[in-house]
């Protein structure tokens, strides 16, 4: 399993600053994300639009969208998918800075034969930035994109997907999306890498 990092956006409502950069705890937002993820997979690659060499630092491959234009999320889905060496690629954003330790466990295991995609569910919404999908799911999701799909829920139904329950931890999907969840999160235990 492989982890993707999606840090391609713009960061429109953080007044267009590079999330993944921003100063968190001991280091940036995007390193405390590759320490947390790390140690349950086999290796990394960062989805990022910006500030590419930045980004580099971290040792990891830089993907950049194979779209123009900063498409979403999808877009990086399939850069990650196309740069993939292992079977699994398990995708995360860079703005949420808690990641529990058997997140990656918790995914692969509701990936019972068949199933080609797994998507984290709060107990109240789908989490779809945070999924789980074999290579398998290359051809259909540049289909997807080629038909003009942009939308995340929108393409999973194209496969054999599951959702997966993790409605005891919702602190999980805690996002740093706004200068206003970035001042919160750094007066919480999060910014000390605690849950």
């Amino acid at each position: 399993m492989t982890a993707l990092i999606l840090a391609g956006g713009k960061g429109r409502r953080m007044g267009g600053r590079d999330k993944g950069l921003l100063p968190f705890g001991a280091g940036v937002l995007i390193g405390h994300v590759i320490d947390a993820v790390r140690p349950q997979v086999g290796g990394i690659l960062i989805s990022a639009n910006r500030n590419r060499e930045a980004y580099e630092q971290f040792g990891w491959p830089v993907l950049g969208d194979p779209l123009e234009d900063f498409q979403g999320p999808l877009a990086g889905f399939l850069a990650g998918l196309r740069a993939l060496n292992s079977e699994w690629l398990l995708t995360l954003p860079c703005d949420g800075p808690v990641v529990v330790p058997d997140l990656a466990l918790r995914m692969a295991r509701a990936c019972t034969p068949g199933v080609e995609i797994a998507v984290a569910h709060d107990g109240e919404r789908l989490q779809p930035v945070y999924t789980l999908m074999h290579r398998g799911v290359l051809a259909g999701l540049s289909a997807a994109i080629a038909d003009g799909e942009r939308k995340i829920d929108r393409w999973f139904p194209r496969h054999h997907w599951v959702k997966v329950d993790f409605s005891d931890v919702p602190e999980q999907f805690a996002n740093i999306n706004t200068p206003q969840d970035y001042a919160a999160a750094g007066d919480s235990d999060v910014a000390d890498g605690s849950v």
